[in-house]
């Protein structure tokens, strides 16, 4: 069934950008093959939500941005989120340009790779193409098909067998102007016995109708970890798509920390596929809803590996009107023996107006195997708060100091100091 759409893009448009970025022609391909897709399919169903009137697909999608030649020159908006004094491997992207890059020499001498996705393609070409689009396919729904179409930069991160890396490699996504777009695709894979942690943040600056699509596909290796960290504070004036996934083989690790900080709209889906015997994921995850906005936000794990274990948690905090979704999904499949999931949704609610839903789900297809949840919706201990109060606190300040306390396990986790600061100042500013 075709589904009509009018968008203010067209195939002569992409292949220009295609060609001006010298992509090689498979990518081109795959590019054009998600417009004709994003004309044919529908938009993801979500849980107690619909999207079809938020603004998917009305924006200019390549508009560029300078380059700057250190990490002092960028703007002041990313600067907060950096230490551009001591930033070593580093990507900054503002719209459809890639600003600024740095990566550790010492990386480079170990065979490292950490680089623009657009750099990669041409550098990198037939490794990005054995990955890309093989966790994530292009063409599951409107929203993946229309970031295949008009994806305008990205990050791979490769890291060789044996390779670990102490610090962070970190990356920033700024979405500024007028019916804007950021459109990142990141792929990472990290190869057997390998070590690696990746945290970015998202942040927008002043225009309206802007939009934020992301993709992120991660590979983890027998015996491998991966750490992957990521703050989103974006304004109302951007919709917000997410979809992040992960490949786990034997003995690998997957651990993902999420900020949810976003003002407007917000879709995120992520999911983590358990394939290897022993392998393991833990996502842990924070939201706070403000104002009218909406957000559904989905954690899943997929178990196929014997003796592979999940936990995930997910904490979110209603205000206003704001209404939040949180899914949580364990699936455990048919021959998973021994497998372990848990899981928690917890909600505090702040408002009669706000709506917070949690939806823990447990999907088992196999007997032999440990599975678990809890979910809870609910407002302030008045004990609590008459505890603090008892000690000269005031209401409101016993207030502010439960929500930082039922929000901190999560934030105290994210591994780059300035990013954790900021998460910290994102939260201080959407609770008043």
């Amino acid at each position: 069934m075709s589904v009509d759409i009018q968008l203010r893009f067209d195939s002569e448009a992409i292949t220009e950008f295609s060609k001006a970025n010298a992509e090689p022609a498979w990518f081109l391909e795959k590019r054009l093959a998600g417009l004709k897709a994003a004309g044919e399919l529908q938009l993801p169903v979500l849980e107690k939500m619909k999207i079809d009137k938020w603004n998917t697909d009305q924006f200019v999608p390549f508009q560029t941005a300078a380059k700057v030649g250190s990490a002092q020159e960028l703007s002041e908006l990313v600067k907060e989120q950096i230490d551009a004094d001591s930033v070593k491997s580093l990507i900054v992207q503002q719209n459809a340009s890639i600003v600024f890059q740095a990566i550790d020499e010492d990386l480079k001498s170990k065979g490292v790779i950490f680089t623009d996705l657009p750099t990669a393609l041409k550098e990198h070409g037939d490794l990005v193409q054995k990955y890309l689009n093989t966790v994530v396919q292009y063409n599951e729904h409107k929203l993946t098909a229309l970031h295949a179409a008009v994806v305008n930069g990205g990050v791979f991160l490769y890291v060789p067998k044996n390779v670990e890396i102490s610090e962070p490699l970190q990356a920033v996504f700024e979405v500024i102007g007028n019916d804007a777009l950021v459109c990142p695709h990141i792929l990472i894979v990290a190869e057997a016995n390998s070590k690696v942690t990746y945290v970015d943040t998202y942040v927008s600056g002043p225009g309206q109708n802007m939009v934020a699509s992301s993709i992120v596909e991660v590979y983890v290796g027998a015996g491998a970890s991966v750490q992957v960290a990521s703050v989103r504070s974006l304004s109302t004036d951007v919709h917000d798509y997410s979809f992040r996934r992960a490949t786990v083989d034997r003995d690998g690790k997957m651990e993902w920390i999420l900020g949810e900080m976003n003002d407007g709209n917000t879709v995120a889906n992520n999911t983590t596929l358990l394939k290897g015997t022993g392998s393991h994921a833990a996502t842990k995850s924070i939201s706070v809803g403000t104002g009218s906005q909406r957000q559904n936000l989905t954690s899943q794990v997929q178990h196929f590996g014997t003796h592979s274990e999940s936990e995930m948690v997910s904490k979110a905090v209603m205000t206003d009107e704001a209404v939040s979704i949180l899914n949580g999904i364990t699936k455990i499949e048919k021959g998973a023996e021994k497998a372990n999931g848990e899981q928690a949704e917890n909600i505090l609610m702040l408002s009669d107006k706000a709506r917070g839903d949690a939806n823990p789900i447990l999907l088992i297809d196999e007997d032999d195997v440990k599975a678990g949840h809890a979910a809870s919706v609910g407002r302030f201990s008045e004990e609590s708060i008459y505890y603090l109060m008892s000690r000269g606190i005031s209401r409101r300040q016993a207030e502010r100091l439960i929500i930082l306390g039922f929000l901190d396990p999560v934030v105290a986790e994210i591994p780059v100091e300035e990013v954790k600061n900021r998460l910290r100042q994102a939260l201080e500013r959407k609770l008043g």
